[in-house]
């Protein structure tokens, strides 16, 4: 049928049938789809590859006969050069509706989803650092599509994390510290990826298999018994609460996170003990600290709120920090205290961490056995993992004390310049808790 637009009008459907198609005989491929409630389409149809394929042109009452015929005949025009017009619609759809789902999907969104759905399950601790560190490292790429991440990206942004001193005029300290932060955030960033490729909404990982040096450079760095005594000193003329926790450090061995984050509520009534609860523990096991007598005295001599003693602050706000920053918020501003520390004390070139690690060597070197050692900095490697970690119950409650309170004598005598020898001392075997 040689259409007309009166034609196309009077077109109706059969009874009993949901449409109807009328060919064109004056323009190839063109017809004329009548539904059974009235609507009247153009469109084109052809075959390609023994393949029936059609391409919707519009309405009948917003398309012109003339028009319609023409876009047919540009529709086959394409096939006659090999081309797939239909199929090409197809995909530019797929494509697009593919980008706005992709848009919705920022970065961002993906660390977040990452984080209440995945990381809720992983320690506090560590699911706050790695969403911290992936939002640091790419936060020129957070309100950028997930997938659109690719390597190059990421070996740009870890490179920069990555602080050669050639390059910004660092310290070799500095620039150690900078390829250990990015090697920590490049495996925060496969992590997360490889989680969201499990659940279909990236198509690859673009931190899998990177070129990242697997060395670790492992920190060494003990302060000496001067330089302990120094750094004692200055922390004591250092404002608070900065000083006091350097103090703390110094005295318990415990980490950084841990000391800064103490609330009332874990220290007992005499501030004999200190239990940091598993959620704030580095293996996510509750662990109990004795305070020495310097540790204590540190603790009472803590100014009040105002309204009377310390143990009266503690009563009045329970879930209060111990060593509040500004706003009675956790403290901030650790790079700059540090800097002013070791201004004053004259001691360089260490971190707050080698604090942990000069505890257990000064422990070591008074004697105290290894086991006693590891249990005063929590620590499950060496003689506490495997079968014997299993099987050995003990928890060297007394041996932590004799032996922190050993340790907090060595480094009072160092500050005050009484000391004069290493002593080693006496520590027990008794109740070693063999299998």
């Amino acid at each position: 049928m040689k259409l007309t637009e009166r034609k196309i009008e009077t077109l109706s459907v059969d009874r009993g049938r949901k449409d109807r198609l009328v060919f064109d005989d004056a323009q190839r491929g063109l017809a004329v789809r009548v539904t059974a409630s009235g609507g009247r389409t153009y469109l084109c149809q052809y075959t390609l590859n023994r393949q029936k394929w059609r391409v919707p042109l519009g309405s009948c009452s917003a398309l012109s006969l003339s028009k319609a015929r023409q876009a047919a005949a540009a529709v086959m025009g394409d096939v006659a050069k090999g081309r797939n017009p239909a199929a090409e619609r197809k995909e530019a759809v797929a494509a697009e509706r593919a980008k706005r789902v992709r848009g919705r999907l920022t970065l961002a969104v993906l660390i977040q989803d990452w984080a209440r759905l995945h990381l809720v399950h992983r320690r506090p601790r560590y699911a706050t650092e790695a969403v911290r560190a992936l939002r640091h490292g790419f936060a020129k790429h957070l309100d950028r599509p997930a997938e659109d991440l690719d390597r190059a990206i990421v070996v740009r942004a870890l490179d920069s994390l990555s602080r050669r001193p050639e390059d910004k005029g660092g310290s070799r300290q500095t620039a150690l510290r900078g390829t250990g932060i990015a090697g920590r955030t490049a495996a925060y960033g496969r992590a997360c990826f490889a989680w969201a490729m499990k659940r279909g909404t990236v198509p690859s990982n673009p931190f899998a298999d990177l070129p990242l040096s697997t060395v670790v450079n492992k920190r060494d760095r003990v302060l000496s018994d001067e330089e302990a005594a120094a750094v004692w000193r200055a922390a004591g003329k250092a404002p608070l609460p900065y000083g006091a926790i350097v103090r703390l450090l110094m005295l318990t061995g415990q980490r950084r996170e841990e000391v800064a984050g103490m609330t009332w509520t874990e220290l007992s009534e005499n501030l004999t003990t200190w239990t940091i609860p598993a959620t704030r523990t580095k293996n996510g096991i509750p662990h109990l600290v004795p305070l020495s007598q310097p540790a204590r005295e540190l603790l009472h001599a803590l100014p009040s709120d105002g309204q009377g003693d310390v143990q009266g602050a503690r009563q009045r706000a329970k879930l209060a920090l111990v060593f509040p920053g500004v706003r009675r918020t956790p403290f901030s501003g650790w790079s700059k205290a540090k800097s002013a520390l070791d201004t004053t004390s004259g001691v360089s070139g260490w971190w707050l961490h080698d604090l942990r690690r000069t505890v257990a060597t000064g422990l070591q070197r008074l004697g105290v056995r290894l086991e006693v050692t590891e249990a005063v900095l929590n620590h499950l490697s060496g003689s506490r993992a495997g079968v014997v970690g299993i099987y050995q119950r003990h928890d060297w409650a007394e041996e932590k004390r004799a032996a922190l309170d050993a340790w907090s004598a060595h480094l009072l005598a160092a500050a005050e310049g009484r000391l004069t020898a290493v002593k080693v001392l006496p520590f027990s075997r008794a109740r070693s808790g063999e299998i």
